[in-house]
């Protein structure tokens, strides 16, 4: 069997499932023999549950586990067939609406597959792939309304994300800072005016968290200079000191010693302790 005829074959099943699922959706939110809570959901009620099972994804992934992965990406799945289902029954799109416009999108957006650029390097990918989303934002923009470069950046994504995006677009116009080792001297300077601030004589807990912004912002550029994603290396560091933590936990208990009950010195050998186990 050659490759055309397998990927026939992994299409129809596919649609199979997809359209299994489409029924099953359809029957819960059934007016007459439906699921009373499946009944009762709308867009602004679905999407927390949206957000969490993108968030068990990536859980899943950083686990590494694929079982858990391929049982959480159906559970993102579902959420997208419930809110077309919603938008269907609104009469807003249907699901095929969705996807035929994803698919135009993504044709669109890969014109070094689909069309007639040559350059397939990263960076010149990178570069037409923000070009066409901000033809498609002065598109979409309303007349005489002024367009912002930062336009679409959703402000309800996590604060940390948002602020790479923002840099993100700032610099495909040449905003941004010439070196990394620059925006060290810049997370110095942003340390020392907090420090001013909570050494004053009357301390602004407003000019404080301001200043503490500044320093989260700063090494998120950090983050973004160095190559890595500032979300990713948060949730790394995260489930870092969970383990070391937990592992703090567990040597304690060893001992019949409670954390709460230690000083922090006793607290601090617990924890270089666990360092040397937890890498």
């Amino acid at each position: 069997m050659n490759k055309d005829q397998n990927d026939s074959i992994e299409l129809k099943k596919i649609s199979k499932n997809m359209n299994e699922l489409v029924l099953i959706m359809k029957q819960l939110r059934d007016k007459e023999n439906g699921c009373e809570w499946d009944l009762q959901q709308t867009y602004e009620t679905i999407a927390p549950y949206t957000i969490e099972e993108a968030y068990e994804v990536t859980e899943a992934i950083y686990e590494n586990d694929m079982d858990k992965l391929c049982d959480e990406l159906g559970d993102l799945l579902l959420q997208v067939i419930f809110h077309a289902q919603i938008a269907s029954e609104k009469g807003d799109f249907r699901l095929d609406d969705v996807i035929s416009a994803v698919c135009r999108k993504m044709i669109r957006r890969h014109p070094h597959i689909f069309g007639d650029t040559s350059n397939r390097s990263i960076p010149a990918i990178k570069k037409t792939w923000e070009e066409i989303k901000q033809q498609e934002r002065e598109k979409d923009s309303k007349k005489n309304e002024l367009l912002s470069l930062l336009d679409g950046v959703s402000t309800t994504l996590p604060a940390v994300t948002r602020a790479i995006k923002l840099q993100q677009r700032a610099a495909s116009v040449g905003f941004d800072w010439k070196n990394i080792y620059l925006v060290f001297d810049k997370i110095y300077e942003e340390i020392q005016e907090l420090k001013i601030e909570l050494e004053a004589d009357n301390p602004d807990q407003n000019r404080i968290q301001d200043e503490v912004g500044d320093i989260l912002f700063t090494a998120t550029n950090i983050a973004r200079l160095a190559g890595f994603e500032p979300e990713t290396s948060l949730i790394l560091a995260n489930r870092k000191f969970e383990k070391r933590f937990r592992q703090m936990e567990k040597n304690a208990k060893e001992k019949n010693q409670l954390l709460k009950v230690m000083s922090l010195n006793e607290l601090e050998t617990l924890w270089n302790n666990a360092k040397k186990t937890i890498k």
